[in-house]
């Protein structure tokens, strides 16, 4: 089995959403061992959305099913759709599996640019009829830049967490193991969360 890591790496010259804290870290010599403060966003880098992020009421990243974020999972390659992914770029791919991560091509972009790929309010639709437990991205964000918050509210609402800014750059389109745990933040909209992927066939 082959452990395939789509985490993107936190360091301060990372990718930030606009408006979200850059990650800063600073480590000091206790004498006996070195220990570290951190400063971030708790959205900084590959993370994990919990309802009450736009929804304002419901779990937090602490109370998500776990059950949700672990377990046999879809990668489809949705880098032929351009900046909107609409329904019709994942009807006949699903299959019944019920965690899916789109690849966009965005892993490979190290600065931010307004028209990353996202969902469209009828692909949320569509992911919400087929059962969808979980939604990852390697993008920013779900949702366009310029959104209402309507595709968050529809996905979130209807029990499907979100997963953003994952890093999909070396992993073909296919079926996977899931593996995503944010840290337990209490009372928190979201965190960073190390994701990979467990790969039965060995293949990278």
């Amino acid at each position: 089995m082959t452990i395939i890591d789509i985490t993107r790496s936190l360091a301060g010259d990372a990718l930030v959403y606009p408006g979200d804290t850059p990650p800063r870290f600073s480590q000091r010599d206790a004498g006996l061992y070195l220990i570290s403060e951190l400063r971030m966003s708790s959205h900084s880098g590959t993370h994990i959305d919990a309802p009450i992020h736009y929804l304002k009421t419901g779990a937090t990243v602490d109370e998500l099913p776990l059950s949700h974020l672990v377990g046999p999972c879809r990668v489809l390659d949705v880098s032929g759709a351009g900046s909107l992914i609409d329904a019709a770029d994942l009807e006949g791919r699903i299959d019944g599996c019920k965690r899916i991560l789109l690849r966009t091509g965005f892993s490979q972009c190290s600065t931010f640019r307004e028209d990353y790929p996202s969902l469209t309010p009828g692909a949320a639709h569509y992911l919400i009829s087929q059962g969808s437990l979980c939604v990852g991205i390697d993008s920013f964000s779900i949702e366009r830049f310029d959104c209402d918050g309507s595709v968050h509210r529809k996905l979130l609402g209807s029990g499907c967490l979100i997963i953003e800014l994952l890093d999909l750059s070396r992993v073909p389109e296919g079926d996977y193991t899931l593996v995503a745990l944010p840290l337990k933040l209490s009372g928190i909209d979201g965190a960073p969360a190390r994701v990979v992927l467990l790969d039965e066939d060995g293949v990278e």
